[in-house]
């Protein structure tokens, strides 16, 4: 694992973001399962806490949370993401207070109008979807971050101060901050001796 391949999150549509360093001769596992993939997976219903927990349980830090959650900058989710906070948050028809009000009212009005729509696209980064920025960020402070695992950042003293701090600071710094998680995040769990394989189709496990 000694040569590295330049990564960037560059897509169709998508202009400019971070590069990070990327090592080569990775195996893959030979066993899908699925209970163990939710269990191991942030949700976007996720607290603080179960987010902490998750993240160290993969060695990483409260700093790689909010760093990796920048990754929010680009994309589209669905309603069924958030229907819950828009409509039933307690199991009483209610709102998620920590939701900005007024935001919460233009989702309901032109884009998630009932709980039962799965179906409708949503900005995680209304306005700069395409851009690698710090969009995300600036809706985060604002009570707007799409999902309850996005407002989780700002109740605790550390994520909400790190938010700040990326805010404050340069998008050259944002990137560069990034592309450590990413690689700390492309270190976990590298399966060695005869633990894996090289796959022969990316998709599908050698027969």
């Amino acid at each position: 694992m000694t040569h590295f391949l330049v990564c960037a999150i560059n897509d169709v549509g998508y202009q400019g973001g971070p590069f990070w360093k990327v090592p080569t001769g990775r195996k893959d596992g030979v066993v899908s399962n699925l209970v163990e993939a939710r269990d191991s997976i942030p949700a976007p219903f996720h607290n603080l806490t179960t987010l902490q927990r998750l993240f160290a349980n993969q060695g990483l830090d409260l700093k790689d949370l909010v760093l990796l959650s920048g990754a929010h900058t680009i994309g589209v989710s669905h309603c069924s993401s958030l229907s819950n906070r828009l409509f039933n948050f307690t199991g009483k028809g209610d709102q998620d207070p920590s939701l900005d009000s007024e935001y919460a009212a233009n989702l309901k009005r032109f884009k998630c109008k009932n709980i039962n729509d799965n179906t409708t696209k949503i900005e995680m980064d209304p306005g700069s979807r395409k851009t690698f920025d710090l969009g995300y960020y600036r809706h985060v402070i604002k009570r707007r971050g799409l999902f309850e695992s996005d407002a989780a950042l700002l109740t605790n003293s550390v994520t909400k101060s790190q938010v700040t701090q990326l805010l404050q600071g340069s998008l050259e710094n944002f990137y560069a901050e990034f592309a450590n998680s990413m690689e700390k995040m492309g270190r976990i769990k590298v399966k060695t001796g005869t633990e894996g394989e090289i796959r022969k189709h990316c998709a599908l496990v050698n027969s």
